[in-house]
């Protein structure tokens, strides 16, 4: 059973980038920006595609930007375990990545030791084309309530529901209007309380910053 779904997933996928060529075409453009005067450290907003379509706004709200076209989870887990060696990890961190691939319990896991115990982690629930069907949404939801004062949920899609405006013709990436709204959700975690107590940060072996495959 689990092989049909991957397998089914994976067609659907592929098909999915077949309908999309600007999308994959960009797979290579990123961006990382900094407010230009930031007050204290700003969070983090790691993210694909779909967030680049809102950098100069999410940088003017006073996120530091990490944004590349396809990125998936797996490869934001990789970044962030690096910025944890180079003690480059700010206490807020919102991850909006899912629309290229699958987010696995594992994966969330992996981010929340990379970060320790005294930063936040926001997790964007993503959008989805009509021909992909994952657990990615189920999964985050789930972290937010098993983890609830260290995980954030930020709901895109509840957020987003019936404004066809807000997106380009793929109901994917960012309209202007969507861009505001996306910026909006995720300036949110401004609000959010850092707790005081010392972050601790452990290393994790490169074997297991890789993509799961398994079921959670």
């Amino acid at each position: 059973m689990r092989g049909r779904h991957l397998i089914g997933l994976v067609t659907a996928l592929a098909a999915a980038v077949a309908v999309l060529p600007a999308a994959a075409a960009a797979c290579e453009t990123g961006t990382r920006a900094r407010p230009p005067e930031p007050e204290g450290t700003p969070p983090l907003a790691l993210g694909d595609s779909v967030m680049l379509g809102a950098v100069d706004r999410l940088v003017a709200a006073g996120f530091e930007v990490d944004a590349r076209g396809c990125r998936q989870m797996a490869e934001g887990v990789r970044v962030l375990a690096a910025r944890g060696r180079r003690d480059a990890l700010p206490g807020i961190v919102v991850v909006a990545l899912g629309t290229n691939w699958i987010v696995t319990t594992t994966q969330i896991r992996q981010t929340l030791r990379i970060l320790g115990t005294g930063r936040v982690l926001g997790l964007v629930v993503p959008r989805e084309l009509p021909s992909v069907r994952t657990t990615n949404r189920r999964n985050i939801r789930a972290a937010g309530r098993r983890w609830p004062d260290r995980v954030k949920v930020l709901d895109w899609v509840r957020q987003s529901a019936g404004r066809r405006s807000w997106f380009a013709a793929d109901g994917l990436h960012l309209a202007p209007a969507g861009a505001r709204a996306f910026t909006r959700l995720l300036s949110t975690a401004f609000e959010w309380t850092v707790s005081a107590r010392i972050v601790t940060w452990t290393p994790m072996p490169a074997s297991q910053a890789v993509e799961s495959l398994s079921a959670p």
